[in-house]
């Protein structure tokens, strides 16, 4: 494996552990919310979004349980989307579903993604997919519906 690689499975294992906004969904008033869960291997995400009256995401809170992918995935897109409007948030997710359909062809670029980069090398690993996928289809639902 080569330095890099290492170093994002390093962030995939530390962010699942971390799991930044995990356990706020319980605690927040959200204008949108999704219940999500990835039948193939049973990881399950309840998010929610609150976003302010100018279109940006104010807070992202969510509760779930699943694989380290997942988890990490929930937790570097909980820091990655705070802050951005709605149509920025829902251009990333459509960004990074490309990415994770490419099979490895193409790689997310930090500018875009900051930490999420890590997640690129899932694309390569078709049943992991789904779980990176898992919390950026949520937060796309309750981005949708969330709309004013």
């Amino acid at each position: 494996m080569s330095g890099l690689q290492d170093l994002y499975q390093t962030v995939i294992i530390e962010e699942s552990r971390e799991r930044r906004g995990d356990g706020r969904y319980a605690d927040g008033i959200w204008t949108g919310h999704s219940h999500q869960v990835n039948p193939t291997c049973g990881d399950e995400i309840t998010l929610g979004v609150q976003v302010d009256a100018d279109d940006r995401i104010e807070s992202i809170g969510w509760q779930g349980d699943g694989c380290s992918i997942s988890m990490a995935s929930a937790s570097l897109l909980t820091e990655l989307m705070q802050g951005k409007t709605r149509t920025e948030a829902l251009e990333l997710i459509g960004e990074f579903r490309d990415i994770m359909r490419s099979r490895g062809q193409r790689e997310p670029s930090v500018e875009s993604f900051g930490d999420a980069v890590a997640l690129g090398g899932v694309s390569r690993y078709v049943m992991r997919v789904k779980c990176a996928m898992l919390s950026w289809v949520a937060l796309e639902d309750a981005l949708h519906k969330s709309e004013h």
